[in-house]
């Protein structure tokens, strides 16, 4: 029997944004209690709306941990060739032994990694040739045949970022990203503004460069129509918290966290014309987040306990954990997503 092995352990994760102005101190509480694995050579997607903590989460994963954003609490381990690094304990010096060769960044908007007054190839020199320990011509052709795998030709390397379209400039960010064979990939909303045919293409070829390097993916988006379609095992996020983590497949088809249902019911869907029911309120804040589970306020089958205390996540069979004090009970998703606030107190 085969033994799978976890690439990254996160333990307890808290990280807040802590700020100091004029005397007067702010705290935005981004990252709360996070507990999460991804396995060797699958794609972990973690979902969520705008100002739920997705963006703070994979820049503590990613090493890009900067003030005013600190680690409080927990721990973020990765595992190459056998070896742990707590990136939240590691020195500089570590970390950038770990970059581009064993832990890369697909950053969001092709335009915030391409420097527009340097040539394609330039790039990839300031990015690639040092961690790759390749001659120039080597590196050269290593590029190259990179970039082909990316359905992209030669000639690239020669133009500037806004000579190339939208769908290209991203194949090249996601070549970038790739190009030292990293095993692990943090992919933060890679399709973000591409339209729906070359968001497939990117999509397509994320996994195709995934299953050849046999590399893991985080892949961040609030689209969960992408999810389904590239995650193996998705998270959702709330307010700084895992909700609900499952298969993809049972995300879509046994969702036990109102929220998660929420998400997946709002889904167009070919054939139905049918209004959409929205979700009454909105995020709270995180520098102030409500006391009790985070989405009670909005919560629609939300009662007294929910107010009050903090719900764990709790596992449940299948790799499913949902944190979530009425999971247990059968409420169709449709009556969920109907019911007025407090009706079932």
């Amino acid at each position: 029997m085969s033994v799978t092995t976890d690439i990254l352990t996160v333990d307890r994760l808290r990280a807040y944004y802590q700020m100091n102005y004029f005397g007067i101190e702010r705290e935005v509480r981004a990252v709360e209690d996070v507990t999460m694995r991804v396995k060797a050579n699958e794609v972990y997607g973690i979902a969520g709306e705008s100002s739920s903590g997705k963006t703070s989460l994979i820049k503590v994963l990613a090493a890009a941990i900067r003030p005013p954003l600190r680690v409080l609490e927990g721990s973020v381990t990765y595992r190459f060739n056998g070896n742990p690094l707590d990136i939240t304990r590691a020195a500089e010096e570590e970390i950038e032994a770990v970059r581009w060769r064993h832990l890369s960044y697909i950053m969001q908007g092709s335009m915030s990694v391409l420097n527009p007054v340097r040539r394609i190839g330039r790039i990839f020199e300031d990015f690639a040739f040092r961690p790759m320990g390749l001659k120039r011509d080597a590196f050269r052709a290593a590029v190259e045949a990179h970039l082909a795998r990316l359905h992209l030709e030669p000639g690239v390397m020669n133009s500037y970022p806004h000579e190339l379209s939208g769908g290209m400039r991203q194949r090249v960010t996601i070549a970038l990203a790739t190009v030292c064979r990293p095993e692990f990939i943090i992919a933060d909303e890679p399709t973000t503004a591409l339209d729906v045919v070359v968001q497939k293409d990117v999509l397509a070829m994320i996994r195709e460069v995934q299953q050849a390097l046999g590399s893991s993916v985080v892949f961040v988006t609030h689209d969960m129509a992408v999810h389904a379609s590239i995650a193996d095992r998705l998270a959702i996020v709330y307010a700084g918290r895992i909700v609900e983590e499952a298969p993809t497949r049972t995300i879509f088809t046994a969702a036990r966290h109102p929220y998660t249902r929420h998400l997946v019911a709002s889904l167009p869907r070919i054939g139905d014309t049918s209004p959409k029911p929205s979700l009454e309120g909105r995020p709270p804040s995180l520098a102030e987040p409500p006391p009790g589970c985070r989405f009670h306020p909005r919560c629609p089958i939300a009662i007294e306990r929910c107010r009050k205390e903090v719900p764990i996540l709790e596992e449940w069979p299948g790799e499913h954990r949902v944190a979530c004090f009425r999971a247990h009970e059968a409420i169709p998703a449709g009556e969920i997503l109907h019911l007025k606030r407090g009706s079932l107190q």
